[in-house]
């Protein structure tokens, strides 16, 4: 029996992976990234049993050097190492996994594609729907072969504070906020000592756990119904923003899922707009 054919979109099912795991060219990522609310260990799951030939994938380590920001993008070269320590080249197919389906995974596809690499594709049901199915997880190291990531990074994908403040003050690219309802109004306090509640004028809540379900992202129409309720035009630019930049790359994924291909990623975040004071924030009044 042949195998079954490339993905057409941004994401693969388990059954696909385990049937491509052992294809030349394969890489496997996994990208768990968990917030101290959640209780879970992303490097110590990894250890306990990671789907095989995965390597770990450390937001907090793959960062740029010196920044203030606790998920700052890492220069090009800063990434190209980071990626080749890693044993993965821009032409692999690379399928990246976090616990459950579309929460870290993301923020990895993200910045795989922004640095150049085509084949990126997210996990569906993560790695706790490849153990709910059964299938085989290891708790041995993988091998990791030397490789150069040939870096083509695209800034038209990432939004710097200079242009967030100029999309605040003169419009031009909707604003996509990522962050529970909660924290988006103000009613539930951030995370991050130092950083305020509510959000950027203007902007639109697309909470990011509200497009996917059971693992998968949800399908293209309850996306384009969750962009509308939101108050989001499909048709007009976007940026997107979240906490610290991870989770604002589920709501790229699904933008881009839908054909959408001007999206940006603010990278910085509320993390940064939140905490400093030169910065308007608004708060829902309850």
């Amino acid at each position: 029996m042949s195998k079954s054919a490339a993905p057409t979109g941004f994401t693969v099912s388990s059954a696909w992976l385990a049937e491509h795991l052992n294809d030349p060219g394969m890489s496997v990522i996994d990208a768990s990234w968990y917030l101290p609310a959640q209780g879970r260990d992303a490097r110590a799951e990894y250890d306990a049993g990671h789907i095989p030939r995965a390597v770990f994938f450390d937001h907090d380590l793959v960062v740029e050097p010196g920044s203030d920001l606790p998920h700052t993008m890492p220069s090009p070269k800063v990434f190209a190492t980071f990626a080749a320590s890693m044993g993965i080249s821009r032409d692999d197919t690379i399928v990246v996994y976090d616990g459950p389906g579309f929460f870290s995974a993301p923020r990895a596809w993200w910045m795989f594609r922004t640095m150049g690499a085509e084949k990126v594709y997210v996990l569906e049901g993560g790695i706790d729907g490849w153990k709910k199915e059964g299938r085989f997880v290891t708790d041995q190291p993988t091998k990791i072969a030397s490789c150069l990531f040939d870096v083509r990074f695209n800034p038209r994908r990432v939004a710097s504070l200079a242009e967030m403040r100029e999309i605040v003050e003169k419009g031009g690219r909707q604003i996509a906020d990522a962050r529970p309802p909660g924290r988006f109004t103000g009613k539930d306090p951030e995370p991050r000592p130092g950083v305020r509640g509510g959000h950027m004028p203007g902007a639109h809540n697309v909470p990011a756990l509200a497009l996917s379900k059971d693992g998968k992202l949800l399908p293209a129409e309850d996306l384009k119904q969750a962009f509308a309720a939101a108050g989001v035009d499909l048709n007009e630019p976007v940026v997107t923003s979240c906490g610290s930049g991870v989770t604002a790359a589920v709501v790229a994924l699904a933008l881009e899922t839908l054909g959408h291909r001007d999206v940006k990623l603010y990278d910085g975040s509320w993390t940064e707009w939140g905490g400093r004071a030169d910065t308007p924030v608004v708060k829902d009044e309850a």
